[in-house]
């Protein structure tokens, strides 16, 4: 399991926007935040960029392990367990529909982390189950596209079934309710639009002693 002995942790998801057309420009901009969360020590960093073509995206991940090489910094690859190991990223994360942590296990380094996500408890259990690292839960709060949010009370319930496996709080988490998911038990939080701010990382990283 992940663990931040004493303080949430912060999972930083990007933001799906580069694809082959913009790869140079958006790729730079993202080194940058890149190298923001190493600054601000932000634990997890996760490339979730579903258009990029296979070899453009092992280009992105082999220059953002450099990045995070020897920092607090861990870095996962989205759903793509071939790249993360070809790069020698530190782990992959699984989406709520594909194959099971246990399955990955057989095939990675002991030390290799597994993020999960999941929709409901009973994913979160099977997540638990099957040896995932720690599991994302949501959405929490309303956010763009995604389904009717499970809201801080079921949060609440999903972190306390399933301690000490770390649950992280997804969707719709902001300045305005960061604490809140915190304050009902959740390990930490992910985001998107909220973490990919390198003004953002500074704050939470000052405000929660990373």
């Amino acid at each position: 399991m992940i663990s931040a002995p004493g303080k949430p942790i912060l999972y930083l998801i990007s933001d799906g926007s580069i694809n082959r057309d913009n790869f140079e420009a958006r790729a730079a901009g993202f080194f940058k935040l890149v190298n923001a969360a190493v600054k601000y020590r932000i634990p997890y960093v996760q490339i979730r960029e579903k258009h990029l073509p296979g070899c453009l995206l092992f280009d992105l991940a082999s220059n953002a392990v450099r990045a995070c090489q020897d920092s607090a910094t861990k870095l996962l690859i989205n759903d793509r367990l071939d790249v993360a190991l070809s790069v020698g990223a530190d782990g992959v994360h699984l989406a709520a529909n594909s194959i099971t942590a246990d399955v990955v296990r057989k095939h990675v380094p002991d030390d290799f982390l597994i993020g999960v996500s999941t929709h409901s408890i009973d994913e979160i259990e099977e997540a638990k189950s099957t040896g995932a690292d720690f599991a994302i839960f949501g959405p929490v709060f309303e956010t763009p596209g995604k389904c009717h949010p499970v809201g801080l009370d079921v949060l609440a319930e999903a972190a306390n079934r399933t301690s000490p496996f770390p649950v992280l709080a997804l969707g719709g988490v902001d300045e305005t309710n960061y604490r809140d998911v915190l304050d009902v038990g959740s390990a930490g939080f992910a985001a998107i639009r909220f973490l990919n701010n390198a003004t953002n990382l500074a704050k939470l990283s000052m405000e929660l002693g990373l």
